[in-house]
């Protein structure tokens, strides 16, 4: 799942772009209002990681102005502000989380999990399908008696596909999903998952529509 990091400060942003990264997610880092503005017209994104005091467009202006917009986007605040006034501020600006500096980057991992359970309909982390229970945080599938272990690139393309059952993704799309802005897209790579995916889960599971991308289909777990 990819994701928006928006933090100015750069020492705490390296921080929790490493930590976000060894968590399995894909992060892209914006320093400023200004350059998350345009990361959220040019990539979709699954949640912002959003702190309040940027340069150049606050972090409040950019909330208001993504849920003026209709948009929905799960948003995370950090920010250093510590009163009431200020956290509900941000809440009634759109947040949908709030952690205050400093904070430990276990539970920014768990909130943003929270989040997305949330935003997908789930309360708990395990994602069921059919006779198939998949857990994001080991990298662990379970399908009958068999329990399947996954790399995070492998994990991260079924998490999508589960998330999105019934519509088909392209492969850009689930390009997209797997790699930041200063990662290097490797040939072939989707289509190196898939096979791998389907060598693991057996080739009933992820459907190829030909021309459009990859499909699992909408079926009552």
């Amino acid at each position: 799942m990819r994701l928006l990091l928006v933090e100015d400060d750069p020492i705490l942003g390296n921080g929790i772009e490493a930590g976000l990264k060894q968590a399995g997610f894909t992060v892209d880092w914006a320093r400023d209002g200004r350059s998350a503005q345009l990361a959220l017209g040019t990539t979709a994104y699954e949640l912002v990681v959003l702190d309040l005091g940027l340069p150049r467009v606050t972090g409040l202006d950019l909330l208001r102005q993504l849920r003026a917009r209709g948009n929905d986007l799960p948003v995370l605040v950090l920010t250093a502000r510590d009163t009431v006034r200020d956290r509900v501020t941000g809440l009634e600006a759109g947040a949908d989380d709030y952690l205050i500096k400093p904070f430990d980057l276990t539970e920014l991992v768990a909130r943003i999990r929270a989040l997305l359970r949330r935003a997908h309909g789930r309360s708990i982390d395990a994602i069921h399908y059919r006779d198939l229970v998949l857990v994001p945080d080991s990298l662990t599938v379970t399908r009958g008696e068999r329990t399947i272990s996954l790399s995070k690139r492998e994990c991260a393309i079924l998490v999508d596909l589960l998330e999105h059952r019934g519509t088909a993704l392209s492969r850009a799309r689930l390009e997209e999903s797997l790699y930041g802005w200063n990662e290097e897209v490797e040939s072939n790579a989707v289509e190196v998952h898939i096979h791998n995916l389907r060598k693991k889960l057996g080739s009933d599971l992820i459907k190829t529509i030909r021309g459009v991308g990859y499909l699992i289909s909408r079926e009552a777990p």
